[in-house]
């Protein structure tokens, strides 16, 4: 490869085979303007189509220098600590984002936050974290385990690796055993859970955002606890039915998460579902809370949760668990649309390109619901003649007029250079 040098905005090439990695690097150059943002990035999926076709954004290879990388959590583990990073780049995690993503340490976090509000406010507002089953880390908690099944007797229990795929592999694997939720809420017969997705921006303060999309993944089976072993019926996973004799790819198993709640709504009015999503709101930001002081607050990061929520029959929702790298793999059109929306306002949110004011409580689908505190959205109440009343700046599963909303409020992007 020939030899080039920088004199002032211009390249210097000694040959033609040098000529790629000139414009590549006169490409990052014009960074100087925010003109352009190197990106690196480790996953094949929908996150790729995303960074490729964002404007004035540039992929480089692994040894070179970058703006912004979308990694996953095993790049983390190994290159984090050894990274230095400037003032303007980001990463899409944190350091111990598995504080929150490991089964075991989010019942922990879970249960060590509960005791402290009770200890500081009381039995009422530790009520308020009444939202996760009954969990035990085995085999460190083995003998509280055992007490609580010898309790409940003809309760059932679910055992999981406490941990993905993606972490250390151990020598001694561990487990969790939850408490099943005997009486889901079913739809034709059929249960479902809920993902949900919610981006944090920092832990301190802590910064909130609520994307109004998701969607509702159903077992292709009807439900019975007399056949417990059946995967198709107890399984929402999409990996899982897709294996199902009778799944249809084109019909899915999926409801969009605007589908869901008007199904809701016209079943039971829309006084009881408003109090069922705020119930939601709740989980998200007392568990989000519950990692605050354990998380490594680090202002290069932003991490992306996938949330599983169930539903019981009484409309109570349970935390199931939360993913650190939700999966971004498309199972139709509709659901690669939605996710491309996701990860394109998510980088709207991050806002590398500075087009933002910092001052928002919306950008395309997402709402700021916490900002070191509970974010409000003013609306006239008619009742009592034009006073203003506070509600949560929340619109999970409303309406996502996100092209829109984001014409009005970002200035277009710089004309892309030709070089």
């Amino acid at each position: 490869m020939g030899q080039w040098q920088k004199s002032g905005n211009c390249l210097i090439c000694d040959s033609t085979n040098g000529l790629l990695a000139a414009v590549t690097v006169l490409l990052c150059l014009l960074r100087d303007g925010r003109s352009c943002i190197r990106y690196k990035c480790g996953l094949i999926n929908t996150i790729q189509d995303v960074l490729r076709q964002r404007p004035n954004w540039v992929e480089v290879k692994d040894d070179e220098e970058w703006d912004f990388n979308w990694c996953d959590v095993g790049w983390l583990r190994e290159n984090f600590d050894h990274t230095y990073m400037e003032e303007h780049v980001r990463i899409n995690h944190f350091r111990n984002h598995y504080e929150l993503t490991r089964k075991n340490l989010m019942v922990k976090n879970l249960k060590r936050y509960q005791k402290n509000l009770e200890r500081d406010f009381g039995r009422t507002e530790a009520a308020r974290c009444d939202f996760f089953p009954s969990t035990f880390a085995l085999p460190s908690e083995y003998h509280l385990f055992v007490e609580e099944f010898n309790r409940s007797p003809g309760s059932t229990w679910i055992m999981k690796p406490d941990s993905s795929r993606s972490e250390e592999q151990k020598d001694v694997e561990n487990y969790v055993a939850q408490r099943y939720i005997e009486n889901p809420y079913l739809i034709n017969g059929r249960k479902f859970d809920l993902r949900v997705y919610v981006l944090v921006t920092s832990y301190v303060p802590l910064k909130v955002w609520l994307y109004r999309d998701g969607f509702a993944r159903f077992s292709s089976t009807r439900f019975s606890l007399t056949t417990i072993d059946d995967k198709y019926m107890h399984l929402t996973n999409v990996s899982v039915q897709k294996t199902a004799p009778d799944y249809n790819p084109e019909k899915g198993c999926k409801w969009q998460m605007q589908q869901l709640r008007r199904y809701l709504t016209a079943k039971h009015g829309r006084e009881m579902i408003e109090t069922l999503f705020k119930e939601m709101d709740n989980i998200f930001v007392r568990s989000l809370q519950s990692v605050q002081k354990v998380i490594i607050n680090d202002k290069h990061c932003i991490e992306l949760y996938g949330y599983d929520i169930l539903l019981d029959q009484n409309l109570k929702p349970w935390l199931i668990e939360v993913n650190a790298s939700p999966s971004h793999t498309h199972s139709s059109q509709e659901d690669y649309d939605m996710k491309y929306r996701l990860l394109e306002d998510t980088l709207n949110v991050v806002d590398m390109e500075g087009r933002l004011t910092g001052k928002e409580k919306r950008v395309g689908g997402y709402d700021l619901m916490w900002n070191n505190g509970p974010v409000y959205r003013e609306d006239v109440n008619l009742q009592t003649f034009g006073s203003l009343c506070f509600t949560a700046n929340t619109h999970l599963g409303c309406v996502n007029d996100r092209e829109k909303q984001l014409c009005q409020l970002l200035k277009p992007f710089p004309p892309q250079r030709k070089l």
